[in-house]
C-alpha cells in the first residue's frame, strides 16, 4: 500500500493546504499519516483542545494516522535538535513513499523551520517530497496543481469547522481561493480543457520525484 506523510508545524495546517488532496488519497486506498510538531501551544505538553480538533478532522478526511510532537509553539528554533530526533523517528515508523511539508519560503518562523528540517530528513529517508503553500508563502511557483471536486472541498470544509477554537478559518474565503488560484498560473485557455467537475485546486511544488521504468508495460 502507498504511504503519505504530510509533517506540518501547527494543528489545522495540513487542513488548510491539502485537506482535499488528504481526502482523495484516502479515498483511494493510500495510508495517510499527518504528523503534527506542535499543539498550539508554548507549554511542553500543548493543548488537548487542538489534539482534539485535529483527529476530529482527520476522521471526516479518512487519516490512517495523526500523530503529534510537543515542541513549544513559535519556539522552534530552539528546538531544532528534538525536531530532527521526532522526524528520523516518524520516518522510520511510516516508511514514506511521498512526503509532503511547507514551502521553505515561508514569512511563519515555524513553518519555515517545518520546512528545512522535513527536508532534511526526507532527502535521507524519502523517495518523494513535495511542498503545499499555506497563506504565509512567499515567492511559491506551484508545479503541480491537485484539481479537486466540490465533494472533496465540502470535505475538507466539514474538516475545516472542526477547529472551533480558531476563529481567523473563513471557509468562505478558503472557497474563493480553492476556486480561482489556479487561474494566477494557468492559461485560461488550458483551464477551458479541464474536465466541469474539476473547479477547485490545491497547488504544490515538487521538490524531488522519482519515476521508475515498469518494463511490464512496455508493448
Amino acid at each position: 500500500m502507498k504511504t503519505v506523510l504530510v509533517v506540518v508545524a501547527h494543528p489545522d495546517d495540513a487542513e488548510i493546504a491539502m485537506g482535499m488532496r488528504m481526502h482523495w488519497y484516502a479515498l483511494n486506498g493510500v495510508r495517510v499519516r499527518v504528523h503534527c510538531l506542535t499543539t498550539g501551544a508554548p507549554g511542553p505538553d500543548g493543548t488537548a483542545v487542538r489534539r482534539d480538533e485535529c483527529l476530529a478532522a482527520g476522521a471526516l478526511l479518512g487519516i490512517d494516522q495523526y500523530t503529534f510532537s510537543f515542541i513549544p509553539d513559535t519556539r522552534f528554533e530552539d528546538h531544532r535538535g528534538g525536531i530532527n530526533a521526532d522526524l528520523f523517528s516518524v520516518f522510520h515508523e511510516t516508511r514514506p513513499d511521498i512526503v509532503y511539508t511547507h514551502y521553505p519560503g515561508d514569512q511563519h518562523l515555524d513553518h519555515s523551520t517545518t520546512a528545512q528540517e522535513v527536508t532534511a530528513v526526507a532527502l535521507r529517508e524519502a523517495t518523494n517530497l513535495c511542498y503545499f503553500r499555506s497563506p504565509y508563502s512567499v515567492g511559491f511557483e506551484p508545479t503541480l496543481f491537485f484539481m479537486g471536486t466540490q465533494e472533496l472541498l465540502d470535505a475538507k470544509a466539514r474538516a475545516l469547522e472542526c477547529f472551533a477554537s480558531q476563529q481567523q478559518l473563513d471557509m468562505a474565503v478558503f472557497r474563493q481561493l480553492a476556486e480561482v488560484t489556479h487561474r494566477q498560473y494557468v492559461h485560461h485557455r488550458v483551464v477551458e480543457r479541464f474536465p466541469r467537475e474539476s473547479s477547485c485546486a490545491e497547488l504544490f511544488r515538487v521538490a524531488r520525484q522519482v519515476e521508475f521504468a515498469d518494463q511490464s508495460n512496455v508493448g
